[in-house]
């Protein structure tokens, strides 16, 4: 854990063809408001639409908090062309002992349907079997946003089967469908999709 605990309280810049995946800071309090506060955006991941600027500037606090712990955490996701931070993509929980972890993205809407979820994975399961050498990666959707499990599959990772009513989201239970990837499989290239 110790090792694992470093890395995450200094987290590494990695740069794609397009995007800078970067630890998140205060000023990147608009831009993820911007985002962070259409429902649209929020219906499928584990967090409530933003409701105010101060609750996305809680929510950095939390993530600057995480660094400092050494904990599991998220990048940035900044495109190069305008330097606009459009979504986050990190590790929601990692196993020492199995090497194994989660991993969860969140994107601008005007961002979707461009590559750049595909672009900033790829980049994080690199990171994952490189720098962290972990063994297996998982990521899991909710039935009703396949689009995310196309990023999933564009990124070489299998499906592994449905959890019915894995989680209670938005006043609901929800069926996710279930993705892994292991050390063994190769992580597909960074072209642009």
């Amino acid at each position: 854990m110790q090792y694992y605990q470093s890395v995450f309280s200094s987290l590494p810049v990695i740069e794609t063809a397009r995007l800078r995946l970067r630890p998140l800071t205060m000023r990147d309090d608009r831009d993820m408001f911007r985002y962070a506060s259409d429902p649209e955006v929020s219906r499928h991941v584990l967090w409530e639409a933003h409701a105010s600027p101060r609750e996305t500037r809680s929510v950095l606090r939390a993530a600057i908090r995480q660094y400092r712990a050494g904990d599991p955490s998220s990048f940035a996701i900044e495109r190069l062309s305008d330097h606009r931070m459009i979504g986050t993509i990190g590790f929601m929980w990692i196993n020492c002992e199995h090497r194994s972890a989660e991993v969860g993205y969140s994107l601008s809407r005007d961002c979707w349907n461009q590559g750049y979820a595909t672009e900033a994975l790829r980049a994080v399961l690199r990171f994952g079997f490189n720098t962290l050498r972990l063994n297996r990666i998982e990521a899991q959707h909710e039935l009703d946003n396949p689009a995310s499990g196309r990023v999933m599959e564009k990124c070489g990772m299998r499906c592994e089967g449905t959890l019915r009513q894995r989680v209670f989201n938005k006043g609901r239970f929800s069926d996710v469908r279930l993705y892994a990837i292991l050390r063994g499989d190769g992580v597909p290239g960074n072209e642009h999709i």
